[in-house]
């Protein structure tokens, strides 16, 4: 490929990604038993990816369907496996319809783009997932933006915009630190305006449909011990859950009101121009689903390994956030020292998210430590006192 203006500007934006530190590459994960690294860098919170029953299911999804889809759903993709993962997703969070995607990116940006335009006001958190973003700036909307979990600027800005969509994370994914539903949901209502909730960090691990402002902190604990399966339909008028974090597979849906699914399935371009998530890709995650509600000890042993890296970290004088999700985030702040804190840690048999701008804000680089159900005591314990050392 010769000299051209599109490779001088890729040129230029890589030179000034590597001297920022931001520079991100891929590279091949060697996080497994063969290689000696403990893995604290993961979303698979309920260690369901390795399981036995999953891998089983994995084999009797592609016996049964055969290994893809072959089509786009409203072609011949759309199978009966689809329709049984959505019924059971339906059953547990008291949603009308769901409707699957590949991913849960691409289930925000079909949501986003093919409900809202230039006559919608759509108003978020601060800290919203940037596949929100990106889909409300490319739907026309107007964008509105209220400080991070702050109740009282999402009221101000509600009651400007009545009649409008307000859209936040369940549990945030950089911070781990969950949104108070129960009062958004009454500000919703207040101001006739939906809620919608990227439920990616909660679906499976955390009852969120907890009315947060009224628990006290050891009530709150108690809470997260139960699988309730997250919110129910009376917390959020349409839920999006995605099956890559907690399930430990891959996938999407939206969950919600009889129109708005029989809508997507009319107008999203997302969802009738793309070959459907396999059916043994669905087959596969509604066995997870059934794991989490038939296996609580695998949420009590995530929820029990919480609480021991919270309490290693405060032997060792670690500052972390008020998170008591598996996302235990330790704050460093210069780019460049936490990926140095990162390899350093690699190399004594950690791996660990180094996340930098623009995924989070200057100065708020950060570990993204993410405890899981498989850990053990030893593990955190070995992972804290190499942490100590280094920050």
């Amino acid at each position: 490929m010769g000299s051209h203006p599109i490779l001088d500007k890729i040129s230029q934006r890589m030179h000034k990604l590597e001297s920022d530190g931001l520079l991100r590459q891929r590279k091949l994960s060697k996080a497994d038993k063969n290689q000696q690294i403990i893995d604290f860098s993961h979303n698979d919170y309920l260690g369901l990816a390795n399981a036995a029953e999953m891998v089983d299911a994995v084999t009797q999804g592609a016996t049964i369907y055969g290994v893809g889809s072959k089509a786009s759903p409203l072609v011949s993709g759309y199978s009966q496996a689809h329709l049984q993962l959505e019924q059971r997703l339906c059953e547990l969070t008291g949603h009308e319809v769901g409707l699957l995607f590949c991913s849960g990116f691409s289930a925000n940006q079909a949501l986003i783009k093919t409900l809202f335009d230039a006559n919608d006001v759509v108003i978020a958190d601060k800290l919203i997932h940037a596949s929100v973003i990106d889909g409300v700036k490319d739907s026309g909307a107007v964008f509105k933006r209220y400080k991070h979990n702050d109740l009282d600027h999402a009221e101000q800005l509600l009651k400007r915009n009545p009649n409008s969509v307000l859209m936040t994370e369940s549990v945030f994914s950089m911070d781990g630190d969950t949104a108070p539903l129960s009062e958004l949901k009454r500000l919703c209502e207040q101001y006739n305006s939906w809620l919608v909730v990227d439920d990616a960090h909660g679906f499976g691990v955390s009852k969120t449909s907890r009315d947060d402002s009224q628990q006290t902190n050891s009530q709150q604990d108690k809470s997260q011990q139960t699988n309730s399966q997250q919110i129910k339909k009376q917390l959020c008028d349409i839920q999006v859950v995605t099956f890559g974090k907690a399930l430990g597979c891959q996938g999407a849906a939206i969950l919600g009101p009889q129109a708005v699914i029989d809508f997507m399935v009319a107008q999203s371009r997302q969802y009738i121009y793309s070959t459907a998530l396999s059916p043994a890709s669905a087959h596969l995650a509604l066995t997870a689903v059934n794991l989490t509600e038939s296996q609580p000890h695998r949420l009590e042993a995530l929820n029990a390994n919480i609480g021991a890296f919270r309490q290693a970290c405060i032997k060792h004088n670690i500052a972390l956030t008020d998170s008591i999700t598996a996302i235990q985030p330790v704050l460093i702040g210069d780019s460049d020292k936490t990926v140095s804190i990162a390899s350093k840690l690699y190399d004594a048999g950690f791996a660990v998210g180094a996340i930098r701008p623009p995924t989070v804000p200057a100065g708020q680089a950060r570990l993204r430590i993410t405890i899981n159900a498989q850990h053990n005591n030893n593990d955190i314990a070995q992972l804290v006192d190499a942490l100590a050392t280094l920050i």
